[in-house]
């Protein structure tokens, strides 16, 4: 599974969740879809996602999580508020689309990808900073 970015699981968990959602005929929340708040989500998170990207690259730090080594370690920014704004951009991005379509099935994807993320790559980049 750390071969596939995050990025990449985010994205097949939403289109697989789409494919469930088509297939179940879309199935509706009350009170969703709600376009605006789903949009506003998406924004911020990839308006997250993106800054602590380019906050990496400027300080010089690696951005592939499965590299060798990463000579940097990220604390300012977003990383003062949270370890992960990258995941947590994903994982909003994700729920503002399930916000948008408002079909049940849609929330499967944030939480497949909140469960990739928090049990299969950040226990990996850990152990990785703490070597």
């Amino acid at each position: 599974m750390l071969k596939i970015p995050p990025p990449i699981w985010t994205l097949a968990y939403v289109l697989v969740a789409a494919a469930i959602s088509y297939l179940a005929g879309w199935p509706r929340i009350p009170g969703l879809p709600f376009p605006p708040l789903g949009i506003a989500l998406i924004i911020v998170g990839v308006a997250s996602a993106v800054a602590a990207a380019a906050l990496f690259r400027r300080s010089g730090a690696v951005l592939n999580p499965t590299a060798e080594t990463n000579p940097r370690l990220v604390t300012t920014g977003p990383y003062r508020f949270t370890r992960n704004p990258m995941y947590l951009g994903l994982v909003l991005v994700s729920v503002g689309i399930a916000i948008w379509v408002g079909a049940w099935p849609m929330f499967l994807a944030p939480l497949a990808s909140f469960a990739t993320t928090n049990w299969v790559h950040i226990p990996f980049e850990e152990q990785r900073m703490r070597q």
